[in-house]
């Protein structure tokens, strides 16, 4: 079904207020706005975790509610509630307009175009597959583990599924709607052999429907990856610490591009001069050969979407090519303070968020290298597979990224497995110390989520091995 027409069902045919009503609102709210909408939202939330053998938590949450913003210059107007009634939204009426009025702005043109292609199912996973057949799932990750490995002391599972549906409407008549549905598996193991206890864990996820993990090749990879990792850890020696050359893998480790690079190109930071980025447009922000790419029309991928969150179609945004700062990322806010075109990344966490600039699936593109010749060049170093936390200050571009697998390089051979290595650096100055460039982009298994000023999006990062010069290691060991 056309997600307008399934959205209005949810709505207007079983809400408690009718369109030409909803409109009439906001039209009245937002006279004399420069922009503004309001965002109606109905979300269904499932998780459940299996722990010491058995099913310890399963929850399920339903929510809806609206937001009705209008955006004065710099400043927003925004009043939100999770009762869907004529009364609720009058009110947030009322609240708003008490901001516009006396307000003489022009308002902006509604997006040109939101008919993108649908990206996902428009099914809700949480119905699709049976809640049995989900428990039952989570039993034969947590058997198949403990039977693989006598070394396998604890098991924790864990899925999770949602179904979000949204449409927003604009005072000029305009309406765009999307249906977006997530799942995730989250897998870990923790082993002891001689005393000593270590812990992986693996997970996978996107948009599409659960009945991916009911077949068992696609979770026991999830499980088979996460003792892997335990058992590496067993191995492991201390990270030596020290300024290094870092070898950096495919795949998930791009959320260190996402963190260092990624937020620094967000408009809202560009726009007030907070961002190292700020004003670069044009100018060389790091190494020839690097190039970085926020797409959200990736079919069936965590971080993508058929519409932003302001009914901006979402697109395929270079931001840096081949070393030169082509843009940065737009909600329709910033973008018109900037006299720029939004770029679809106006993402906000619900109905109660105001949008703001966010990334989807942020990633550099593959060189033209193999990973066996980039790894070959490095005397002494680390290779840097997987990543935990960090940390990334957006004005000076610092950052400090702890590893979660990483491994010693030496005499161009991959050696011994390290514990407590972190990365220090500087985003731009990292950006610029890439010499090599690998042909092996891959995207995240599907499990990144973004914060930023208290909210939370969905997200996918990726990018192909690379080489850097000059990264300061942190660890326990003199290098």
């Amino acid at each position: 079904m056309d997600p307008l027409a399934q959205t209005d069902l949810l709505f207007f045919k079983d809400g408690n207020f009718d369109r030409g009503f909803a409109e009439s609102i906001l039209k009245d709210a937002l006279y004399g706005a420069d922009d503004g909408d309001l965002f109606l939202e109905t979300d269904y939330l499932e998780f459940l975790s299996f722990d010491d053998g058995r099913l310890k938590s399963a929850s399920y949450n339903q929510s809806c509610g609206f937001g009705l913003r209008a955006i004065i210059g710099e400043a927003d107007a925004f009043a939100h509630s999770g009762d869907m009634s004529t009364a609720a939204l009058e009110r947030a009426g009322q609240t708003v307009k008490a901001v516009t009025s006396g307000y003489s702005g022009e308002l902006a043109l509604s997006p040109s175009n939101a008919a993108n292609l649908p990206l996902y199912s428009d099914a809700n996973p949480l119905d699709v597959t049976p809640f049995d057949a989900k428990v039952k799932l989570l039993q034969s990750v947590d058997k198949y583990a403990r039977d693989k490995d006598s070394r396998v002391k604890q098991v924790s599972a864990s899925i999770a599924g949602s179904w979000q549906a949204v449409q927003i409407l604009r005072p000029d008549g305009y309406r765009a709607a999307d249906i977006r549905p997530l799942v995730r598996l989250n897998v870990s193991v923790m082993v002891e052999a001689n005393g000593r206890m270590e812990t992986g864990s693996s997970g996978s996820g996107g948009r599409f429907m659960f009945d991916k993990y009911l077949n068992a090749s696609n979770w026991q990879q999830e499980v088979d990856e996460a003792l892997r990792l335990a058992l590496i850890g067993l191995e492991s020696i201390p990270a030596p610490a020290g300024e290094m050359e870092i070898v950096l893998g495919p795949g998930w480790p791009g959320v260190m591009l996402h963190e260092a690079v990624g937020h620094g190109l967000e408009g809202d930071f560009n726009r007030k001069g907070t961002s190292i980025f700020s004003g670069k447009v044009g100018e060389q922000v790091a190494a020839k050969g690097v190039t970085v790419i926020d797409d959200g029309t990736i079919s069936d991928r965590r971080g993508s979407i058929t519409i932003d969150d302001e009914g901006t179609k979402s697109a395929r945004n270079i931001l840096i090519e081949d070393g030169i700062l082509k843009g940065y990322l737009q909600d329709r806010q910033n973008a018109r303070l900037m006299n720029v075109a939004p770029t679809g990344n106006g993402r906000r966490e619900s109905y109660a968020s105001l949008p703001m600039p966010r990334m989807t699936n942020t990633f550099m593109q593959s060189g033209d290298l193999e990973p066996g010749e980039i790894l070959s060049t490095v005397d002494k170093g680390l290779y840097a597979v997987n990543f935990g936390g960090g940390q990334v200050d957006i004005t000076s571009g610092k950052f400090v990224f702890s590893a979660s697998e990483a491994y010693l390089i030496e005499n161009g051979k991959i050696t011994a497995p390290v514990k407590g290595a972190t990365l220090i650096g500087n985003g731009p100055d990292a950006m610029s110390k890439i010499s090599m460039i690998g042909n092996d982009m891959e995207l995240d298994a599907g499990v990144g989520t973004c914060g930023k000023n208290g909210q939370s999006v969905p997200v996918g990062v990726g990018q192909p091995t690379l080489k850097i010069g000059g990264i300061t290691v942190g660890g326990t060991q003199a290098a």
